[in-house]
């Protein structure tokens, strides 16, 4: 396990935070469209400031391919983030060099370098880049856990060049809730498995398959189920190339896995389309959501759970009327007093809009990374720490 933040004396250090400032950005890269990801490591971030710490902050943000691109530049963050911590944060024109490191912070300061993508090296996971940006700094801290799936130069490289290496506060809490949730968890385990592709999530529904007692599965990844179980499936979105490995699924989880036993089915893809509830899906209609008869089915089995893994949603939750089922079990998840780990992207906007964020116990900021921690992949990141 990787030491915390809290196991090291900061006092007068530089201290080099690694951080997921990946936000998403509009009108030419000026306007930063949700904040959530600054806020999330702002804890992170107040504790190193509080102990005496310098802070150099660094980030990715977009997919600049190398070169510098000003519609990708970290400045509109550091002014969010300065509104957001009410103190001053400097923008670096760079991640490492000479005009860098003559902006150095002082104990109480905030740096903020320069998209670290706007250089190849990051991504080619470098030694010599490695090692300028370890120069920069007395400890290093990997707070970014959405980028923990990638072995980079910031997130693995650097860290042999530098003494000292412990997780952040946000680090931590993934960490400890995805790691609970997956080594030892509290029985009946169950696990909702939703989203579009069988192909994306075969490797957490093997792995899932060791750890939980039941693993209920919606979304359109269903159909490829239903057609290897030989039931009609319309024009439901089916991957006809995994049909034999959901047989193979299938055979070898046997009970664990729970399919949808009724549908709500529509002619045609979009928002308030004409619907009906089935429990076979008719040769000419799509099934877009989870009927009535599954919803109660899978919430009675969330019921009795005491720890509940959740990664994707039920139906095609963006488009009304085909987000009942999610937001339904979005709330049976919440009012289950269960021991609840949501990984991000879809399934977090499934549980804002059932509006019970606040009841679920851990909702993971790093989609991509929480997929690889919870198929079992050790996440390079998270090893590179824990070896220090």
């Amino acid at each position: 396990m990787a030491k915390s933040i809290k196991d090291l004396d900061l006092h007068g250090k530089r201290v080099f935070i690694r951080v997921d400032f990946n936000v998403p950005l509009a009108s030419g890269g000026q306007e930063i469209t949700s904040d959530k990801r600054i806020r999330a490591s702002l804890p992170t971030i107040q504790y190193a400031l509080d102990q005496g710490a310098a802070v150099i902050l660094a980030s990715h943000l977009g997919r600049p391919k190398g070169k510098p691109n000003p519609e990708m530049s970290m400045k509109p963050v550091g002014a969010k983030l300065a509104e957001l911590l009410g103190r001053p944060v400097k923008v670096a024109p760079d991640c490492i060099g000479r005009e860098v490191e003559a902006m150095l912070p002082k104990p109480g300061q905030v740096l903020l370098l320069e998209n670290l993508r706007f250089h190849p090296e990051e991504e080619a996971n470098d030694p010599g880049f490695s090692k300028h940006l370890a120069k920069l700094a007395d400890v290093y801290v990997n707070d970014a856990f959405g980028s923990a799936h990638r072995a980079h130069a910031s997130t693995v490289g650097m860290i042999q060049f530098v003494p000292q290496a412990p997780a952040g506060l946000l680090m931590d809490q993934e960490l400890k809730y995805l790691g609970m949730a997956t080594k030892h968890p509290e029985r009946p385990c169950i696990a909702l498995l939703g989203g579009a592709k069988v192909s994306d999530k075969i490797e957490v529904i093997e792995n899932l398959a060791k750890i939980v007692d039941r693993l209920l599965i919606g979304g359109a990844m269903a159909y490829t189920f239903l057609k290897a179980e030989g039931l009609p499936t319309g024009k439901s979105l089916v991957e006809e190339d995994k049909v034999e490995l959901a047989k193979k699924l299938l055979a070898e989880m046997g009970p664990k896995i729970v399919l949808p036993s009724d549908h709500v089915v529509a002619s045609e893809f979009k928002a308030g389309a004409e619907h009906e509830t089935v429990k076979e899906i008719p040769a000419d209609k799509m099934a877009l959501d989870i009927g009535e008869k599954t919803i109660e089915e899978y919430a009675n089995i969330i019921k009795g759970a005491k720890t509940i893994i959740w990664n994707g949603p039920m139906g095609v939750f963006e488009m009304p009327p085909f987000d009942r089922g999610t937001v339904a079990l979005a709330k049976a998840v919440a009012d289950s007093g269960a021991v609840s780990v949501v990984g991000g992207g879809d399934s977090e906007k499934a549980i804002k809009s059932a509006g019970v964020t606040s009841k679920i116990t851990h909702v993971s900021t790093g989609g991509g990374a929480s997929l690889e921690f919870l198929s079992g992949i050790e996440l390079p990141g998270v090893a590179a720490l824990a070896n220090k």
